[in-house]
């Protein structure tokens, strides 16, 4: 309607107790039915504060959107709040109902989308107003680690033996992370597509059928498999000095990382490479996420819920995580960290991707990574300075020694052996060993 035709003063089912009286401002206000910020005409009530948009005060009596939802919703003017049976979560004034599914819902949620496929998950997950189980069990949202209520809205994996369950709101909350999947079998297309192996050719295989000399993207020399040195069968290269552990090798060279919903492309990097997750210098393969973030091995190897010897609990990626680092005492987390559910622990991407033991000159026994020390007043025994007891440390059990894990891994313990890295208008000559 033109703001001419507008009439003054309405009844509106929402708010009996007073007519709505149309303003004119040119401010920004909230409009209580539909939970937005708008700017122009609007009908309120200024003994209660209560405001809507003259869009919201006569909208259409129902809702369709196949795409969604097989049925037709009709609107339903409300004094009162409900539960929404899409999300799961509170709503006032006006809800959508489904006479049909006898579910009532959010008027945002009758376009939920079906099906998506979440960057943190292996699988497509579907939307369901309910979840039917055999068996008593609680089930916990993947993303916040509260309890799902089982008879409200979700996300879930319909695959056989996958129990992986989230909140609406939480898998929707950033835009970024999932996409819209208009069929389950066009998912499984697009994957099949892009991931691609880092072996580009297999030239040769043995009785049982293992590639055992292969052309890798990394290098320009074909790489053959060596005997198992260590416990670990390498891939060397017949030319250069090139070593690749036969899962590195393998990696695929673009997958779908959690952190992010874009592809991840694995590189080969000579020079240095600074890890954005780890905050760490890098040589060597390393994921490139749209060109904006550089992963480690160490980190692309993460899930985004895991166990750690360190915590009697499971810790899970938060984006917007600012608690401190338990391992190393920062405040200054970015890119988000993994959180307990149960308690204020949380630990970054580089204390979660520490060498689990270490080999350094001053002790001829392996320094095994340690997470709490009962002491009070407690040294390392490498650089002889105050150590903090409540952080993780490395000790030998055997010399009864123990030292700051920066004393033992030194700044650059991630560079390959040998290698330079200019820092500060200095060269450093790289030469560690971790295990």
């Amino acid at each position: 309607k033109c703001l001419d035709e507008l009439p003054t003063e309405i009844d509106h089912p929402t708010h009996r107790l007073h007519p709505l009286i149309l303003n004119r401002s040119d401010s920004d206000y909230l409009c209580n039915l539909c939970q937005k910020q708008h700017s122009g005409p609007f009908y309120s009530c200024s003994l209660c504060h209560f405001n809507i948009n003259v869009k919201c005060a006569w909208p259409r009596s129902t809702v369709e959107d196949k795409s969604c939802h097989q049925h037709l919703f009709s609107l339903l003017w409300r004094q009162g709040s409900f539960i929404c049976d899409a999300c799961g979560t509170e709503g006032n004034y006006i809800s959508c109902i489904c006479l049909k599914c006898c579910i009532e819902v959010h008027k945002k949620c009758t376009s939920l989308p079906h099906i998506i496929k979440f960057s943190r998950h292996d699988h497509c997950i579907f939307h369901k107003h309910f979840l039917q189980t055999r068996e008593l069990t609680r089930q916990d949202c993947k993303i916040c680690f509260s309890e799902v209520k089982l008879d409200r809205g979700s996300y879930s994996c319909r695959k056989p033996g996958c129990n992986y369950v989230v909140y609406v709101n939480c898998v929707l909350e950033d835009y970024t992370l999932y996409e819209v999947i208009e069929d389950e079998k066009q998912f499984e297309e697009l994957e099949e597509k892009s991931i691609q192996s880092s072996i580009i050719r297999v030239i040769e295989v043995n009785e049982a059928g293992e590639a055992t000399k292969i052309q890798h993207f990394s290098h320009q020399h074909c790489l053959v498999l060596a005997d198992k040195m260590e416990e670990e069968i390498d891939r060397k290269c017949e030319g250069m000095p090139l070593f690749l552990h036969k899962t590195c090798a393998e990696l695929p060279r673009i997958k779908q990382h959690w952190f992010h919903q874009s592809n991840a492309t694995l590189k080969y990097f000579d020079r240095y490479k600074w890890c954005n997750f780890r905050r760490r210098v890098c040589t060597g393969l390393l994921y490139d996420i749209r060109g904006y973030w550089n992963m480690c091995l160490r980190c692309a190897k993460v899930s985004d819920i895991i166990e750690c010897k360190g915590h009697q609990h499971f810790l899970f990626f938060y984006f917007e995580c600012k608690e401190k680092c338990n391992g190393c005492g920062t405040n200054s987390i970015s890119n988000g960290a993994f959180r307990c559910g149960k308690c204020r622990f949380a630990l970054d991407f580089g204390c979660l991707t520490l060498p689990h033991s270490a080999l350094h000159k001053i002790d001829e026994h392996k320094l095994k990574l340690t997470y709490h020390d009962d002491n009070e007043q407690s040294y390392c025994d490498f650089c002889k300075q105050y150590r903090d007891p409540s952080l993780w440390y490395y000790s030998c059990s055997i010399c009864d020694a123990s030292a700051h894990i920066k004393c033992v891994l030194g700044r650059f313990p991630f560079i390959k052996d040998g290698g330079t890295f200019p820092f500060f208008f200095f060269i450093y000559k790289i030469i560690i060993m971790i295990l």
